[in-house]
């Protein structure tokens, strides 16, 4: 059986993939929930990114906000000042975002 302290160290070993496959989205460039979920591992724990990027523990170097959703959406429940902070977070890094939406085809990554 698992206990609590077993599924904490789990969850920290997953949060710590997904901040890895983070730290790898160029400056410039955006990735999918999707995308870093399978880059940390599984590509069924795209929720599991979100959850972890809401308790990004430093995020001076660990850049959520070059993660969208897969319709290229910036996160209205952005952990560190909402939609528009993400957006000029984004917009500094030469990516135009238009309606709170990038273009994937020119700004996403094309990591299998």
């Amino acid at each position: 059986m698992i206990n609590s302290k077993d599924k904490e160290v789990q969850r920290e070993n997953r949060d710590q993939r997904i901040y890895e496959a983070v730290k790898r989205i160029p400056a410039g460039r955006v990735a999918t929930y999707g995308q870093v979920a399978k880059m940390a591992g599984s590509e069924k724990m795209a929720r599991a990114v979100g959850n972890a990027l809401h308790r990004n523990p430093d995020p001076e170097h660990i850049p959520c906000h070059r993660v969208v959703n897969a319709k290229g959406e910036c996160s209205a429940a952005f952990a560190f000042g909402g939609r528009k902070a993400q957006e000029e977070l984004l917009r500094r890094e030469g990516v135009k975002v238009v309606d709170g939406r990038v273009d994937l085809k020119k700004y996403g990554i094309a990591w299998e």
